[in-house]
């Protein structure tokens, strides 16, 4: 399946806003652990902060994807204003400003740890995020020696199709709205990486959120 983006943003398809059920999650989980990944279960905001926080380690550099999620739950605050962690995202907007772009690449691209979220996950295990610049996608493939990730459950979809879908129908339509209102300009769906499993087992940490958040 292709995403095919219209002149004109629709609406966003609210099928996609639902929380999966106990069942999906659970098998969806199952998946996940088979393709390498680290999974863990939250049932709300508090217990996904926690668990964010154990698997940083004081003084650890870090890189915050730009994320709704994260922003809901005083995860991205806590990273780069606690002074606890060596804050990528702050140095990567500093070489920006400074039209410092050959850098700044090069800082974004191997964090030791990201911190982020996605936009779809399917039963059978398999990751897709979308992106405009693709600023965050280089550590999530490989650069990152660590990839944290935290995902609402209603993120959970049954197939790539389906998370084409969801992206295309969903995700978008609220980034470009939330763009707009921010800064004037519209999203663009450039890029779209999709994980099928992941080489080194550990490496990636997802922890599934039952609670509805994000895009």
């Amino acid at each position: 399946m292709t995403i095919s983006i219209p002149d004109e943003v629709l609406a966003p398809n609210m099928d996609f806003d639902q929380l999966a059920s106990d069942e999906q999650v659970q098998r969806t989980i199952q998946a996940l652990k088979a393709n390498g990944m680290d999974v863990y279960l939250a049932n709300n905001g508090d217990e996904a902060r926690r668990i964010v926080f154990d698997l940083l380690p004081d003084g650890a550099e870090v890189f915050t994807a730009s994320s709704q999620t994260l922003e809901h739950l005083g995860i991205t605050d806590e990273i780069e204003q606690s002074g606890r962690f060596d804050n990528i995202r702050a140095k990567f907007v500093k070489l920006y400003q400074q039209n410092k772009t050959d850098e700044m690449r090069k800082l974004g691209a191997s964090p030791d740890i990201v911190v982020g979220s996605v936009h779809a996950i399917t039963e059978q295990g398999e990751v897709l995020i979308a992106s405009g610049t693709g600023s965050q996608l280089s550590g999530y493939v490989f650069g990152s020696k660590h990839v944290i990730w935290v995902v609402s459950t209603k993120k959970l979809v049954h197939d790539v199709d389906e998370g084409l879908r969801r992206i295309a129908e969903y995700s978008f339509p609220l980034e470009d709205a939330r763009l707009r209102e921010a800064y004037g300009k519209p999203s663009s769906l450039n890029k779209i990486l999709l994980i099928n499993k992941e080489y080194q087992a550990g490496r990636i940490s997802v922890i599934l959120l039952k609670e509805n958040l994000g895009f």
